[in-house]
């Protein structure tokens, strides 16, 4: 029996024995208390020996300042291990975490949405080999809300406290408060870990969700985005090449600013500030301060940066100037396949009817049975003779795990056959 579970015994044995609603959930409290935050070289050296000599698998979470800072580092990574306790450390001091990571290559890491927090870990020096993803394993097991504290309150009994997750982790020092809010988000995550894989386990779906999880630890980093400034907010009410010229100049003049600031770029000049000076083209500063986001709170300084990113284009050929839409590298957009291809369309149809049947009956959803992205291209350009070898080799080659594929190849092949 964990720690967890012998305290919420004990606490369920001091309750009224006659409640007049619900029991309380009682909130969760760091068992060791608080600890301080590693934010030295000595120090960093403890906590690798400790977790080093730790036992089982080691819970991982990272505490970035999105909305506040640019980019999506760590401000502070929390570690917690059975034999080494939790420890928080500061990456801002402590800059290179690679000698943690070794000591624990080959462990087990338990996070919750990994892919959030991974990319952020690896630029330290963090990388599992192997890893346990309660969110993922959440979904997988049907439940229908995922987050870590209704996880934590559903299948542990226990309440997290609230209301630090979008603070400024960037600040210096942290808050007692903020520290045992990040403290308690390792505490029981691999009591939530062991619960989920014996869910997973009476389920039939455990084997389903280590394919999951060992997709994730091999995945490599994504590749950088392709005109990242065609995903500013509102970017479509702009329909002319040189208004769209300007949302990608004001955009990359942004991006650099923040850069240097370290800044979120929306703290910089909003998307929506963006997109009013695209449309209206504004011939100079005084014309650009009229506009929303531009208000008296801008210096000229500002201003006059923002509008010679204008008059830059301006002066742009028309060779230069942005194409309306982006290059589409796979499908249309499903809303086009009726006009474009009715055979397809209906292949899709098909095909999303089955999967979706199918994912209800499993208890998941469906983007976690198959992606819709692998249905979408396979409906679009099915194999010359769409059978179970034929259509499980595309999946394969689409990115398919192989429980996905032996979930849904049958499925599909009779999908392709319906419409064909």
């Amino acid at each position: 029996m964990t720690d967890a579970q012998q305290t919420a015994d004990v606490t369920a044995g001091t309750s009224d024995p006659e409640p007049s609603g619900p029991a309380p959930v009682p909130l969760l409290a760091p068992r060791e208390g608080v600890p301080p935050v590693t934010a030295d070289a000595e120090a960093f050296a403890e906590v690798v020996a400790a977790f080093a000599a730790g036992s089982g698998p080691v819970a991982v979470d990272a505490e970035r300042a999105s909305g506040y800072r640019y980019g999506q580092r760590a401000y502070l990574v929390q570690l917690r291990r059975e034999g080494a306790g939790t420890a928080m450390i500061d990456p801002v001091s402590c800059p290179d975490l690679t000698p943690l990571g070794d000591a624990l290559a080959g462990t087990e890491w338990v996070l919750h949405a990994a892919t959030q927090d991974l990319p952020c870990l690896r630029d330290i020096g963090m990388v599992p080999t192997r890893l346990f993803d309660t969110e993922l394993a959440g979904r997988l097991a049907g439940f229908a809300r995922v987050g870590l504290g209704v996880m934590v309150e559903t299948v542990l009994g226990y309440s997290l406290e609230k209301g630090h997750s979008a603070v400024d982790w960037s600040s210096r020092p942290l808050p007692e408060p903020w520290l045992r809010y990040a403290a308690l988000d390792v505490e029981l995550l691999v009591d939530l870990r062991d619960a989920l894989e014996e869910e997973l386990r009476r389920q039939g779906k455990l084997g389903w969700a280590l394919e999951e999880f060992a997709a994730i630890a091999a995945a490599p980093p994504p590749p950088p985005r392709k005109d990242p400034w065609r995903r500013t907010s509102g970017v479509h009410k702009v329909r002319r090449r040189r208004q769209l010229g300007v949302v990608r100049e004001l955009w990359t003049t942004r991006d650099q600013v923040a850069q240097r600031r370290d800044l979120s770029p929306g703290k910089v000049l909003s998307d929506a500030a963006i997109v009013a000076a695209a449309q209206a083209m504004p011939a100079d500063a005084r014309a650009l301060a009229a506009l929303h986001g531009f208000g008296h709170r801008m210096g000229r300084k500002q201003l006059q940066q923002w509008q010679e990113a204008i008059d830059r284009v301006r002066e742009l050929p028309e060779a230069e100037l942005p194409q309306p839409g982006q290059q589409v590298t796979g499908p249309p957009p499903p809303r086009a396949w009726a006009e474009k291809d009715p055979v397809a369309a209906a292949r899709l149809t098909a095909a999303r009817s089955a999967v979706t049947a199918h994912a209800e009956e499993l208890r998941l959803p469906q983007e976690n049975l198959i992606s819709p992205d692998v249905v979408r291209r396979l409906c679009w350009e099915p194999p010359a003779e769409a059978d179970p070898e034929a259509v499980t080799s595309a999946l394969r080659a689409l990115g398919a795990r192989e429980w996905q594929i032996e979930q849904t190849a049958p499925l599909l092949v009779k999908a392709l056959a319906t419409v064909d």
